[in-house]
């Protein structure tokens, strides 16, 4: 039994590392000058930070991978294994997500109608790179959850009412509490952006949106209600005699998206509008402050999530002590 499952962890790791070969790929060309489907050779000199950046994000991934799989992935500090899975569960979580509901759109709708002026990226290239994140997300997140099963068996065999009534709990609350009003308001943006609302977004979006933004933005608006309700269920103890483990894999995946998203749409904003040369391009301030707002209410969620865990292995340790005392 013990060794199918490090079989399975360890050929989910590795299909997860090969999976990010054709992103990694098509990133280095793009970074080295070689706009490989790329219609317009020049967008490509003005994303480079942003190129540059997501080649090392899923960089990233393949480490974790390997930490999952090496020997050296068991004596990693546990948060430095733990904050980038976290983000890279969130990221890839919600494309394994909003992809299908993309694909059953496009199968119920039909193909969204070109742009004959549209200078785009190549037909290809979506299902390249999508078709890749999405095997990816399902390796990672696999071996993860195999890895956390031997590392943190424990927590995760816990019920709700296990948690500690810590002296930190009242202020755990008021976060939490915080934390869902912001993210009642990302949510309730959100649904308003994917039914097609345009307040607050920048007019060339509005005139270039697509299905499959508004598939996101209703992916978020979810994330956005999924993370509160986990949270609160957990902070407020509700049904204390349930297993931790579901709310715990809601909350991590949610915030996850809301922190991964969030951060990467302010800095791809940021990246590629610095210099305003039309006013139609211009960033209106509702959009980075939802954007913002995801992620301070992701923050939040953290924050609980790192002095709830923090005090509980405290109190472990003390309990430890005394019986051997």
């Amino acid at each position: 039994m013990r060794i199918n499952e490090h079989m399975v962890r360890a050929g989910a790791a590795w299909t997860a590392v090969a999976a990010t070969g054709p992103y990694l790929t098509l990133k280095l060309l793009w970074l080295t000058g070689h706009p490989v489907g790329a219609g317009d050779p020049g967008e490509m000199d003005r994303l480079w930070l942003v190129n540059l950046l997501t080649f090392g994000m899923d960089a990233i991934a393949v480490a974790l991978a390997l930490a999952f799989v090496r020997p050296w992935g068991r004596r990693a500090p546990a948060g430095l294994v733990a904050f980038p899975m976290w983000v890279a569960t969130g990221l890839l979580g919600t494309i394994l997500v909003a992809l299908p509901l993309y694909l059953l759109s496009l199968l119920v709708l039909g193909p969204e109608s070109a742009d004959p002026d549209d200078k785009g990226l190549g037909g290809w290239v979506f299902p390249v790179v999508y078709g890749g994140f999405a095997v990816q997300g399902l390796a990672l997140i696999t071996a993860f959850v195999l890895y956390a099963r031997r590392r943190w068996a424990g927590l995760l065999r816990e019920r709700i009412g296990d948690l500690p009534d810590s002296p930190t709990l009242t202020v755990q609350r008021v976060l939490a509490c915080v934390a869902a009003l912001l993210a009642a308001g990302v949510a309730a943006a959100r649904v308003y952006w994917a039914f097609g609302g345009t307040a607050g977004v920048p007019q060339d979006l509005v005139d270039g949106r697509s299905r499959g933004v508004a598939v996101m933005n209703g992916v978020t608006a979810v994330m956005a209600v999924a993370a509160a309700v986990a949270l609160l269920v957990l902070v407020f103890r509700v049904g204390p005699g349930r297993r931790l483990l579901g709310p715990l894999l809601v909350v991590w995946t949610a915030a996850g998206s809301l922190f991964g998203w969030g951060a990467w749409q302010l800095v791809a904003f940021g990246a590629t509008t610095t210099r305003v040369t039309e006013l139609r391009t211009a960033v209106p301030g509702l959009t980075p402050l939802v954007q913002g707002a995801q992620v301070v209410a992701a923050v939040l969620v953290l924050a609980v999530g790192a002095v709830a865990l923090t005090e509980r292995g405290a109190l472990r340790r003390t309990a430890a002590v005394e019986s051997r005392g």
